[in-house]
């Protein structure tokens, strides 16, 4: 458990700093109309690294090597871990929309265990719903496939 506290702490101060150098690129001061571009960014990312480095030193301290995963929990790591590589894969040539309505129906169906009247509702409900308000109502294009040009959209 150690090892991956420290390597996932270290990981979130590797982005903390990415962030914090790109605040200081917009500007973290005080403008004539109120903060800069980079002022909340920069002391959030200052923040997250403050919280990382005090996790990074609880980690060093603590005494226990425990493994961080056993090997029987691993499957159900895995079943979670498939269907959602499997959604970023199939976005790319089905659209957002569309392969987030197979990954609800996958994922209901075979971890959820739920029946197919719900498992149908929801995989459609949820894709429309996020169309209508990403696309419609926001304005905001998300990645789009062969159904949603063939819709006209």
């Amino acid at each position: 458990m150690r090892a991956a506290d420290l390597t996932v702490a270290a990981m979130l101060i590797a982005g903390g700093l990415l962030a914090l150098g790109d605040a200081l690129r917009l500007g973290i001061g005080w403008g004539t109309d109120g903060p800069k571009s980079g002022f909340f960014p920069f002391w959030l990312a200052a923040i997250m690294i403050a919280a990382c480095a005090a996790i990074m030193l609880q980690a060093w301290r603590r005494a226990d090597r425990a493994p961080f995963i056993s090997r029987t929990a691993i499957g159900p790591v895995l079943k979670v871990l498939g269907p959602a590589v499997g959604f970023v894969l199939v976005m790319q040539f089905l659209g957002m929309y569309a392969a987030s309505a197979l990954y609800m129906a996958l994922y209901m169906r075979w971890i959820g265990r739920y029946a197919w009247a719900p498992v149908a509702l929801v995989s459609v409900a949820f894709p429309v719903i996020t169309f209508w308000v990403f696309e419609i109502w926001f304005l905001v294009p998300m990645p789009k496939g062969p159904l949603e040009a063939w819709l006209g959209y």
